[in-house]
């Protein structure tokens, strides 16, 4: 296996690298140079989200004097720029360093004048990272809304959709406040299909939807009556009307459907390279499924790289450890033991080398991983019903350990196998 493992996690960093978010923001700045200001007028930088280390030092070089820098990201990516402040936040669930990356960000726009430019570079992980709760509601209303969201299955647009009726910055928050200053963001993408709205909750781009549609969704999901009561009074209000600021100028330069190109390339040379989806999504169980029933279909006379994308959700019911790579990793291991033949590899991973509240970026899974689990001692079973997949992996040597990696584009899975 230990061939597999090596290609697995080649693969694995293609995808990572062509989400390099740095090359990605140099490639368009060269291509399409920002217009010129008029006379007086600035360039202040804003950087949010995992990848913000790297795209502030590509801009850093890029724009032309830029007069103030603002970079907010993760503690694993932080990294000091001379010429810029960085701030950390906390994902995913904010705290009060990411309320005040969230005012640091929203006094920094309000800082602009007409003449100005603001220039965002959003990555994934913003929502959490840079937070700033609206009007009526507190950073712990937010952070128990978050909390509940993380647990309750909803899919990340659905969630977004959410986040931003409760924020200051999202859904085009941060174009109020910086108005009537001009605003150009570049974009990379954590989100699959690609809508600017949900990534990083959008803070250059209009709202997903509605507060009656925040509302009902919390209502379907059944943790409406667990929110806070200052949450259900604000979302249960008309929304006020305010005048639309002007639109930014938002381009995307990186995303997973980027990425899975990369991986179908560097897996062509000796293997055959079959797409099996860009969209793995939904619940963890069912995708894994998917998965394995894929990898039945595939040709057994050739050496087959199945390669997936997407950003899968798991509905917690135990109190474990893990990530929905991980559990995803987990339970292909189960399924793959009952139903698959052969010399096989499966590995899922987020490419921001972070997987749920965990050191891990993902999970392994081979023919011999739920065995190898309960031959040290631990009950496979109970753990994946505990949602401790961390523990189960770990207790495998099954962990994809990567440390941070400076980007983000949701995550990618392979699966690896030999004919015969």
């Amino acid at each position: 296996m230990t061939g597999l493992l090596t290609t697995a996690k080649a693969l694995f960093q293609a995808a990572v690298d062509r989400a390099d978010p740095a090359q990605a923001l140099r490639t368009h700045l060269t291509s399409s140079p920002l217009a010129p200001l008029p006379e007086g007028g600035r360039n202040v930088l804003l950087a949010v989200g995992k990848a913000a280390i790297p795209m502030m030092r590509e801009a850093l070089e890029l724009v032309p004097a830029p007069s103030q820098a603002l970079v907010i990201t993760n503690s694993e990516n932080y990294t000091e720029i001379p010429s810029a402040t960085v701030i950390c936040g906390a994902h995913p669930v904010p705290d009060e360093n990411s309320a005040a990356a969230g005012q640091a960000a929203i006094e920094l726009a309000r800082s602009l004048g007409p003449d100005d430019r603001l220039i965002a570079l959003i990555s994934g992980g913003g929502s959490a990272l840079m937070v700033a709760p609206a009007p009526g509601l507190t950073l712990a209303d937010k952070a128990a809304v978050n909390k509940l969201l993380l647990a309750s299955g909803l899919e990340i647009n659905e969630m977004n959709l959410i986040r931003q009726q409760l924020s200051d910055t999202k859904g085009g928050g941060l174009l109020r406040h910086a108005a009537p200053a001009q605003v150009q963001a570049f974009i990379l993408s954590d989100v699959i299909g690609d809508d600017l709205r949900a990534i990083a909750s959008g803070p250059t781009v209009a709202p997903i939807g509605t507060r009656a549609q925040a509302r009902e969704i919390l209502q379907r999901a059944g943790i409406w009556d667990s929110t806070p009561e200052t949450v259900r009074a604000r979302l249960s209000a008309v929304d006020e009307t305010h005048e639309a600021p002007p639109p930014a100028i938002n381009t995307l330069i990186g995303s997973n459907r980027h990425s899975l190109k990369a991986m179908m390339s560097a897996a062509a040379e000796e293997w055959c390279p079959i797409l099996a989806s860009h969209r793995l999504v939904g619940d963890v169980a069912e995708a894994a499924m998917s998965v394995i029933r894929a990898a039945e279909a595939a040709p057994k006379d050739k050496p087959v790289a199945l390669i997936f994308g997407g950003e899968t959700t798991v509905l917690l019911r135990g109190t474990g450890l893990g990530g929905r790579n991980q559990e995803l990793a987990l339970r292909v291991a189960k399924l793959g033991a009952e139903r698959l033949s052969g010399d096989w590899l499966f590995l899922s991973g987020g490419t921001d080398g972070r997987d749920g509240p965990t050191d891990a970026a993902g999970g392994i899974a081979t023919p011999s991983t739920w065995n190898t689990i309960e031959s040290a001692g631990q009950d496979p079973e109970a753990l994946l019903a505990n949602n401790d997949s961390y523990a189960a992996l770990k207790a495998a040597d099954a962990l994809l350990m990567t440390g941070g990696t400076g980007t983000n584009v949701a995550d990618v899975q392979v699966f690896l196998r030999l004919p015969g």
